[in-house]
């Protein structure tokens, strides 16, 4: 049979020869031929139904292929093989498709725009979705590249049934809903997507649907970046996902995904949210800032960790519930605002060869009845290397803990733990804290300086300890409190500053083959201790307890107390979170006279009423204390406050000052300002919120809590929120501990009524509301010269007129920021000044600290 040769057809508003309409010429069209539109818009609904190519003449941009009005798309498919190039597809509704493919069709978009509706391909029920393998370059029935696809509403592009689709180098953009839907067994593979601004999910995965990703960008999805549910799976490869409106990747079902040298980065809540029966493994990967933990795991999730980074977590890095279980291999932890990894529940942790640093709380917690093994991991600069508060038997192995404020290693009530070979330096309070009913095996290792016991043993413990070398430390090696005891084989104590041995009354260990080496005294404590010594000695000669004991030779450090000032846990399954902190020495804050904070808040520029209303507060307090101090009952105050204003507005400085001046009336025992917000006080799920408001109030024991945009705890629609938890469990702190705290609650001045309104404790307590107003143009004048001053520059009289003008005319919509804007400005203006200053060829003194008129921002020019 010959072979058909085959056709252009043309298509045009005018001209000899040519189609008027798309439509026409693809009904005239045969398989393989091709279609050229001419520039233009055609309102047409078209089918392709056999192999064609349709192309735009001159290019991208310059043809449109409109769907007209009725709900038909613009494009349906159903012949295999179909070609579109450089067209503008466009949608009637963007709730509907603007392009559909059946089963068994195949289309190509190259280089085309869909717009104003969704992409909807519709593949063969019951088709097996296949798994993805290395090196499979995969089929796919539609393929997109280099394309555009924008505007749609609910999903951009929709696979259903046995689906197929290829996306190259395309960019999905402000969706008003989610990026791409997968359900059924549909496949996605996509290399070189850039999805932006959906206010949903990026890319929601159901069924057993599958996607491969890689070299992609997903930026600004309102909800996750990756949805997956049922059986769904995802490969995704080299790929960022950034500023998420919730989790980066969310995991719920049995579904599961494989990340390698992947992203995410500052989402709004946690970045990997496990659920249900979900699993993970991720290679090389990194998370970056998100708003609560990094790794948030429950229900039997597994996770499989290896080379990742998670830093600057929000709240915990890893939060294992439930009978989640993770392992982390060569992994790194820092910096977070809670604990580095929290295994709760009867969750599983495997941490191996990893680092956990700069962590507010503690390394790794394990608390109810979770176990943990940690193995070749170094933790530092946390407040508790590691505490174990669970039954189900942890291992710590190999393992350096350095510079940690509170213990290395601590086993709480109820904990059971074998540590092996670990090395503790530099610890806070104590090296090894084994507290009352824990049950510890110590196996070899060491502790090493730190400002307190090498080893505290609490009232009733008994540990076994083994081969354990206690050298430097700056108290005792071991202190054994009332009635503790346990048993220490073949330890060493060398060069502590206080007795090797610290044994209260009652206190009945049973020591063997122990050494001490160059320490001021072998014992100290009571001499009521009964303990037993078998092959000890001390400096080469046997060792023996003589029943009588003195006060060590060597002197107490200055303001720290003869026992190691280790506070007991708050009981067994209590987070280490709720754990009060070790009281170390400190230096205490100098003392401040009233008259000369009274005087620094007279300088502050603006605030007017707002310092008449402290100057007011100040002199009441005065005559309480004068009062007290004459035996005549006080009458009733509240210290706390509500200040209400705009950002900028300075709230918080004189949320410090007045924390000073309390301080100064002796009022409060510290003054100092702990500020937190929304993030600081509610948790993730429920149990959390509690506990972290309580962490949060602590900090500011015998200060100022200073509770920003405080409304926000308080939902505008009602109904139930862990920001109404926080509220009542302040209230009660605030009545626990009403002398010794000062709670200023801050926030815009129309929401800060509802905030008060919402709880009969909170309007007990906050009967007195401080007025911020915004600042003037000249006030903002005088914060611009008072920072110049500070930083040793000065405004030309020109200058500071145009200043004024600048303030006078500048917008106080919601962007403006007070003080805040006014320190921007000047930050302005000095790079402004540096940039004309580069250009100058010596510039003298007086010019590098001179600020002209042409360093104002531009605006201010015009």
């Amino acid at each position: 049979m010959p072979h058909r040769t085959t056709r252009t057809h043309a298509v045009g508003p005018r001209g000899r020869g040519a189609h008027r309409l798309v439509a026409d010429a693809l009904r005239a069209a045969q398989p393989g031929d091709t279609v050229v539109v001419a520039p233009g818009r055609y309102q047409e609904s078209l089918e392709l139904a056999r192999r064609v190519v349709l192309v735009a003449e001159q290019g991208p941009g310059t043809v449109v292929l409109a769907a007209p009005p009725g709900g038909a798309p613009a494009l349906r498919v159903f012949g295999p093989d179909c070609l579109l190039r450089g067209l503008d597809l466009e949608g009637a509704d963007p709730g509907d498709p603007a392009v559909t493919v059946t089963a068994g069709a195949g289309l190509v978009l190259d280089h085309c725009t869909v717009t104003g509706g969704r992409i909807e391909v519709r593949g063969p029920e019951g088709a097996e979705p296949g798994d993805f393998r290395e090196g499979e370059e995969g089929t796919s029935a539609v393929l997109l590249r280099d394309c555009r696809l924008t505007g749609a509403r609910h999903a951009a592009l929709r696979l259903s049934g046995g689906a197929r689709v290829r996306i190259e180098s395309t960019t999905v953009a402000d969706i008003d809903g989610v990026g791409a839907v997968l359900a059924g067994t549909a496949r996605l593979d996509v290399t070189g997507l850039r999805l932006e601004s959906t206010t949903g999910s990026g890319i929601r995965l159901r069924g057993r649907s599958r996607l491969r990703m890689t070299e992609s960008r997903l930026t600004s999805p309102g909800r996750a970046g990756l949805l997956l549910e049922d059986t769904a799976h995802a490969l995704v490869t080299t790929t960022r996902i950034e500023t998420p409106g919730t989790a980066g990747l969310h995991l719920g079902g049995d579904s599961h995904a494989d990340l390698t040298d992947t992203r995410v980065l500052r989402p709004a809540a946690s970045a990997l949210v496990l659920q249900d029966a979900a699993r993970l493994t991720a290679d090389g990967c990194t998370v970056t800032a998100p708003g609560a933990n990094g790794l948030l795991a429950t229900g039997t999730a597994r996770a499989r960790l290896t080379d990742c980074r998670l830093e600057d977590c929000g709240f915990s890095a890893v939060h294992l519930a439930d009978r989640a279980e993770a392992a982390f291999t060569d992994c790194r932890v820092r910096r977070g605002a809670e604990h580095g990894f929290h295994v709760a529940g009867s969750a599983v942790l495997d941490l191996t060869d990893s680092t956990v640093g700069e962590i507010a709380l503690t390394g790794v917690a394990v608390t109810d009845e979770a176990r943990a093994t940690v193995t070749g991991c170094r933790i530092d600069t946390v407040h508790t290397g590691v505490a174990v508060a669970s039954p189900a038997g942890t291992r710590i192995a190999n393992s350096t803990v350095v510079g940690a404020a509170r213990a290395g290693l601590e086993v709480s009530a109820g904990g059971r733990a074998v540590l092996t070979g670990n090395r503790v330096t530099g610890s806070g309070a104590a090296g090894l804290l084994l507290d009352s009913g824990s049950e510890a095996t110590v196996e070899g290792g060491s502790v090493e300086g730190g400002s307190g016991s090498g080893v505290v043993v609490w009232t009733g413990a008994r540990p076994v300890i083994g081969g354990l070398r206690i050298d430097g430390t700056g108290r005792n090696g071991v202190y054994f409190a009332e009635g503790a005891g346990g048993l220490l084989t073949s330890c060493d104590l060398v060069g502590t500053r206080l007795p090797a041995l610290h044994l209260a009354a009652g206190a009945t260990p049973r020591l063997r083959r122990c050494r001490v080496l160059d320490c001021p005294a072998a014992f100290g404590g009571d001499g009521s201790a009964a303990p037993v010594l078998e092959q000890c000695d001390v400096d080469g000669a046997p060792l023996a307890f003589v029943g009588a004991l003195h006060p060590p030779a060597a002197p107490v450090l200055p303001g720290a107390p003869a026992v190691p000032a280790v506070p007991l846990p708050t009981g067994a399954g209590a987070p280490p979170a709720a754990a009060a902190p070790a009281e170390l020495p400190t230096a205490e804050p100098e003392e401040e006279h009233l008259d000369d904070l009274l005087a620094e808040l007279a300088t502050l520029v603006g605030l007017d009423r707002v310092k008449h209303d402290v100057q007011s507060m100040v002199k009441l307090m005065q005559a309480v204390r004068l009062r007290e101090e004459a035996g005549l009952p006080a009458p009733p105050l509240s210290r706390h406050l509500v200040f209400a204003g705009n950002p900028g507005t300075g709230k918080t400085t004189v949320a410090r000052l007045y924390g000073r001046l309390l301080k100064a009336l002796g009022l409060l025992r510290r003054g100092h300002l702990v500020e937190v917000d929304r993030s600081a006080l509610v948790g993730e799920y429920v149990g959390h919120t509690g506990p972290r408001t309580a962490a949060a109030f602590n900090r500011a024991l015998g200060g100022v809590l200073f509770i920003d945009e405080a409304y926000s705890l308080v939902p505008e629609s009602g109904g139930h929120d862990f920001g109404l938890e926080a509220v009542a469990t302040l209230v009660k702190l605030m009545e626990d501990h009403r002398d010794d705290v000062v709670v200023i609650a801050a926030g815009y001045p129309a929401d800060m009524a509802r905030f008060v309104g919402s709880n009969p404790g909170l309007s007990s307590r906050f009967t007195r509301t401080l007025l911020f107003e915004d600042y003037s143009a000249a006030d903002l004048v005088a914060i611009v010269e008072h920072q110049a001053n500070e930083h040793r520059y000065a405004l030309t009289g020109p200058a500071r007129l145009r200043l004024l003008h600048h303030f006078e005319t500048l917008p106080r919509g919601a962007g403006f920021g007070n003080g805040r804007s006014a320190r921007q400005t000047f930050q302005e203006m000095t790079e402004r000044q540096a940039q004309r200053m580069a250009e100058a060829v010596t510039p003298t003194p007086d010019q590098l600290s001179t600020l002209e008129p042409a360093d104002l921002p531009a605006p201010a020019l015009g």
